[in-house]
């Protein structure tokens, strides 16, 4: 799987609670998407989460 590679945010493990308080096993996944984004060694496709490119840690390349 897949991790930011600005803040490192991965799939978590949570549990799936219904009404009768019954818990199973889910997988929590992170917003990540592939964009181009500018680096120190130049422009390269990784991937950042939506909370990474909304508060403007990363500068996408166009």
């Amino acid at each position: 799987m897949a991790s930011c590679a600005v803040c490192g945010k991965k799939m978590t493990i949570g549990n799936n609670v219904s009404h009768a308080n019954n818990k199973t096993k889910r997988q929590i996944m992170p917003n990540l998407q592939r964009m181009r984004i500018i680096t120190k060694s130049g422009t390269k496709r990784l991937y950042v989460c939506t909370r990474c490119l909304r508060s403007g840690v990363v500068k996408k390349a166009v």
